[in-house]
């Protein structure tokens, strides 16, 4: 008897068992009251969630540069006490190198208590307060007192949450955010992911909190935008480096550099819009 035969008569004479369900009972046993018949908890045939595996210390292990760029197209995912999980992919970035750039925190290779989580391990969580009121959140990379600053994040999911989060800390009525307003910029991010100087030191590849997920859809590096860094006019040459790195045509970009995009695009690298 051919094997196929074979097979079809053991599951006949199976099925015709009065001490054995039907083979079509076993697929709709875990089936949903709804009609759904993806199973739900059987062991036997759920399917495991897996959850995306989270970007490990090697990643983190570059120079600062690289790791800007590489950044863009990761996702910062941010686990609230509650359980609530707000995810956003990584847009604009700005790295500070550290002992020569006179823009950095660590200029000089200065380490003070505010900043030392600039010469930790790579991967380490490095939040400052501006104004007296708002926080950034960096990523220190490779190099004494490297870090890279995340700009920009294009919201995922957590929206709504984000859009709540934004709306404390906000004085007064105000309008609902809009989407491309939740997390354009650094202390914006901070705000809409509950992110405060309580995460400082924290390590992005061991916290239960706040860690990185790779991105789906990396962009190329015709893709990415290298200019200016934002607030640092008065920083002599450091002010002119093209140290701020996004994704061109991304409209959750805090702020974007018109005069590089038409240069980028006469030399071939994208179109103009």
């Amino acid at each position: 008897m051919p094997r196929k035969r074979k097979l079809l008569a053991q599951l006949s004479a199976l099925q015709s068992n009065s001490s054995f369900p039907p083979f079509d009972a076993l697929e709709n046993l875990n089936a949903m009251p709804d009609g759904d018949s993806s199973p739900k908890s059987s062991k036997y045939f759920a399917v495991e969630k897996k959850n995306p595996p989270h970007l490990e210390a090697d990643f983190f292990n570059q120079p600062c540069i690289s790791l800007a760029r590489s950044f863009l197209g990761q996702i910062l995912v941010r686990k609230l006490p509650d359980g609530r999980e707000l995810w956003g992919r990584i847009v604009e970035t700005e790295a500070y190198l550290g002992g020569e750039d006179e823009a950095s925190h660590s200029k000089g290779g200065k380490q003070t208590q505010r900043n030392a989580a600039m010469f930790m391990k790579p991967g380490t969580l490095y939040v400052y307060q501006i104004y007296g009121i708002y926080f950034c959140v960096n990523v220190s990379s490779q190099g004494e007192g490297a870090a890279v600053l995340l700009r920009s994040l294009e919201p995922l999911q957590g929206l709504e949450v984000m859009r709540e989060l934004r709306s404390a800390s906000r004085k007064g009525p105000t309008k609902p955010l809009k989407d491309w307003q939740l997390c354009n910029g650094p202390s914006k991010l901070c705000q809409a992911f509950g992110i405060d100087k309580a995460f400082d030191q924290r390590d992005l590849t061991q916290d239960a909190a706040i860690w990185m997920v790779p991105g789906h859809d990396l962009p190329g590096e015709q893709d990415v935008v290298a200019t200016t860094r934002i607030g640092i006019g008065n920083r002599g040459e450091w002010a002119q480096k093209p140290l701020r790195f996004y994704l061109q045509g991304n409209k959750f970009v805090s702020v974007v550099d018109k005069k590089t995009e038409r240069e980028m695009a006469a030399m071939g690298h994208f179109s103009c819009s």
